[in-house]
């Protein structure tokens, strides 16, 4: 009977890369994935990489190191994440004050520029001039989110890790037990984003990890070009994900839905020519829950379609997935009390710019000492 050092539940780009950098490290490891192609937060995620953002000492640190190791990441992985730098364009609506909405941001690590209508239209020639009031602009990091995990499984891989297809039913104190075979180890993490705090109640592990039904559209390779990545100003989802928290008790009953949806218009393209356009954000408690995608389509469309009307009735296909966060923005990392082999690694609120240099950290920290993770638990007590 083999017992690896770490079993990594899930194979996102946090799974991919924390069990990289624990195989890099010197452990054994297996990371396990329960779909032969995933259909995760990672499989749909705009690529964007907001290292301007940081608001904290420790979030800007972090950033930093984000900005350094993806410079260097694709020569290092010995493949082609598609890293690159883009003008964000952070739409303000019509109805609101353009220099109100500008101090919002002005605690940032690099402040986004304010730019007139004219201007924002001149950057983002497929903009609605009559939808906004003005908008900000920030120079901003894009991968290609999917390119870049398997990036990290093909690395972790050929330092010796294994991989398999398998589903977790279950959290032991030594491994887990899936639909295929019980696996042990000396210590488990879960990487599995909105099923996280599932997976951890088949352990009897409470935990206040929680998560949204995100919505996308994904487009084919089109004509249309899109010159800089496009979000509101006023992200509702922030909101959402706090006011969502409140009474934990409504997490742990299927069926409720603590608070209504919210759609934050947005688009991306990379550099095939397809689109992803978003975002709904649905607090639904069941991970399983049924969603009317004809209806959450035409949402979107609609929505686009008032910012930017070019992009309203491309060819595209509604996606869903589950996006895991925390109450408070930091991310969930080290050991859970009372269960000394059973780590979390999950509820990233800027997951393409954290996980890359906190997996490090960990992979540091189980190792040895990090003062960065050591803070964050810190924090969390």
């Amino acid at each position: 009977m083999k017992t690896y050092d770490w079993i990594v539940v899930g194979g996102g780009i946090t799974g991919a890369a924390l069990s990289y950098e624990l195989a890099k490290t010197g452990f054994s490891v297996l990371l396990l994935e329960q779909d032969e192609t995933p259909h995760n937060a990672t499989r749909y995620s705009y690529g964007g990489l907001a290292y301007w953002s940081g608001t904290t000492p420790l979030t800007r640190q972090l950033s930093e190191e984000a900005i350094a190791r993806y410079q260097i990441l694709s020569q290092e992985l010995d493949a082609d994440i598609e890293f690159r730098e883009l003008n964000l364009l952070l739409t303000i609506p019509a109805a609101s004050d353009p220099k109100a909405v500008a101090a919002n941001y002005a605690n940032f690590a690099i402040p986004p520029r304010l730019l007139t209508v004219k201007e924002a239209c001149e950057l983002e020639p497929l903009l609605n001039r009559d939808a906004v009031s003005g908008a900000l602009t920030v120079k901003h990091g894009h991968i290609h989110p999917e390119k870049t995990t398997q990036a990290y499984i093909q690395a972790f891989l050929r330092f010796g890790g294994e991989m398999q297809i398998s589903q977790v039913w279950q959290v032991l104190s030594n491994g887990v037990k899936t639909n295929t075979a019980t696996f042990h180890s000396a210590n488990v993490v879960i990487c599995a984003g909105g099923l996280s705090r599932q997976l951890l109640k088949s352990a009897g592990i409470p935990i206040k990890l929680y998560f949204t039904h995100a919505e996308i559209i994904k487009t084919p390779p089109v004509d249309v070009r899109l010159s800089t990545l496009v979000m509101p100003a006023n992200l509702q989802r922030f909101q959402l994900e706090a006011k969502s928290t409140q009474v934990d008790e409504l997490w742990n009953e299927p069926g409720n839905q603590p608070v209504p949806p919210i759609l934050d218009a947005g688009a991306v393209q990379f550099q095939d020519g397809s689109l992803r356009l978003g975002q709904i954000s649905r607090t639904l408690t069941d991970p399983h829950a049924e969603v009317d995608s004809q209806e959450s389509e035409s949402w979107l469309r609609e929505s686009i379609g008032q910012v930017l009307p070019a992009l309203a009735n491309l060819p595209g296909t509604w996606h869903h997935c589950l996006v895991a966060f925390s109450s408070n923005s930091l991310p969930l990392i080290g050991a859970i009390p009372e269960f000394a082999s059973i780590h979390i690694f999950s509820g990233f609120s800027n997951p393409l710019v954290l996980v890359p240099p906190l997996a490090q950290h960990f992979a540091k920290f189980v190792s040895g000492k990090d003062e960065i993770i050591s803070q964050l638990l810190s924090d969390r007590t």
